[in-house]
Order: C-alpha cells, then sequence, then structure tokens
C-alpha cells in the first residue's frame, strides 16, 4: 500500500463523539451532531495541533461533508485562532457507507442478522452491508485523495475513512486495519511511512 515517494506530513483526525458512537450505533451517512464529549475531544485536539503546528502554516485543511465533521473542524481551527470557516470540503471523505444497517447498533445486528454479523467478524475489510459501503471500497475511494495532496495537510474526517488512511499509509493488513479502535481524542500525524499520536 505505501509507496517510496515521499509525502507530506498529513495529520488526521475523526470527529468527536455523538450519541449514536456513545451507543455504539452504526452512523454511516446519517448526519448525527456532536455530543458535548464530542465538542470538547474537538477542543482537545485543537490544543493539540495548535502546541504542534502553531499557526499551522503552509498546511491546507480539509473535511468530510458531515456536520459532525464539520463541527469538529470549525471547533479545532477555532482553538488555533483561525478563521472556523476557512476550510476546503471534500466529498470523497464521507463516512462509509453502512446501507440499510445505519442506525442498528452491533448488538442489533448480531440479534437480527446473525449472517451479516458472522461475516463482517470473518472478514470485516470486505465485510459490505446491504445498501453500503466495504472498508476496502472506501479505500479506493479515499486513496487518489491522499496521493494527490500538494502539500501538509490536516484532515478531519470518520473512523472507518481513518482506517482505510491507516492501510494505504503504514502498508498495515487488511485485518489489522480493520479493527484498529480509532479514538476521537487524538490527532495521527503521518509521514514518510509511520504514524504518531498527539
Amino acid at each position: 500500500m505505501t509507496d517510496s515517494r515521499r509525502r507530506p506530513p498529513i495529520y488526521y483526525v475523526r470527529h468527536g463523539e455523538t450519541d449514536w458512537n456513545a451507543q455504539a450505533r452504526f452512523q454511516g451517512r446519517r448526519d448525527i451532531p456532536l455530543n458535548d464529549k464530542g465538542r470538547a475531544q474537538a477542543g482537545r485536539n485543537g490544543r493539540a495541533l495548535v502546541a504542534e503546528l502553531g499557526a499551522a502554516d503552509g498546511f491546507d485543511f480539509l473535511c468530510s461533508p458531515l456536520s459532525r465533521a464539520r463541527d469538529t473542524m470549525e471547533i479545532i481551527r477555532g482553538g488555533m485562532g483561525l478563521d472556523p470557516a476557512d476550510y476546503a470540503i471534500d466529498e470523497r471523505l464521507i463516512e462509509a457507507s453502512y446501507g440499510d444497517l445505519e442506525g442498528v447498533s452491533l448488538s442489533g445486528i448480531e440479534a437480527r442478522h446473525p449472517d451479516l454479523f458472522e461475516t463482517r467478524r470473518t472478514d470485516r475489510w470486505h465485510f459490505t452491508p446491504p445498501g453500503g459501503e466495504s472498508l476496502a471500497m472506501t479505500l479506493a475511494r479515499v486513496s487518489p485523495l491522499i496521493d494527490g495532496l500538494a502539500g501538509p495537510t490536516v484532515i478531519v474526517a470518520h473512523g472507518a475513512v481513518g482506517r482505510a488512511v491507516r492501510r494505504h499509509l503504514l502498508g498495515l493488513s487488511e485485518n489489522d486495519a480493520a479493527w484498529y479502535e480509532f479514538p476521537q481524542d487524538k490527532v495521527f500525524r503521518f509521514e514518510d511511512g509511520g504514524e504518531r499520536l498527539i
């Protein structure tokens, strides 16, 4: 997944918590807002970025179109002393669709769709919810964006997108990438094939 050319540094942030995150319900493309904890996580990540980057001169800021990501980005930028609204939206950063299973909890899938639950358990990377998108499909959508970045960039997006980005940049196995528990209170720095959490 990785290549030998030098990439600009990428700082990746997953949006803050929503009530559906707290309830372990699959959100996908549903536009669920941040809760109070999520807004606090975004504030924490803004402070981490300003400590790391200062004014972030020369950085681009890219965001998913969903409001939980946009609100996270705006809290981060405000905390950095930057214009909260001065960032770009890229549709390719939207969360993976969970199709017909959006709004359903993992325990609900296990109870009502045991065949889908087992398919997800045995091959999470290629598991495609009915009417939805697999992590493999998410990677195919996101990797051209990552490969096309011209300079250092801060990205705010989602957990499934982040798993795809980690596989692409770090050369992880499908299994390791798919089962990573992506935190909402950390900033990921990717550079030269490595990863550092701040």
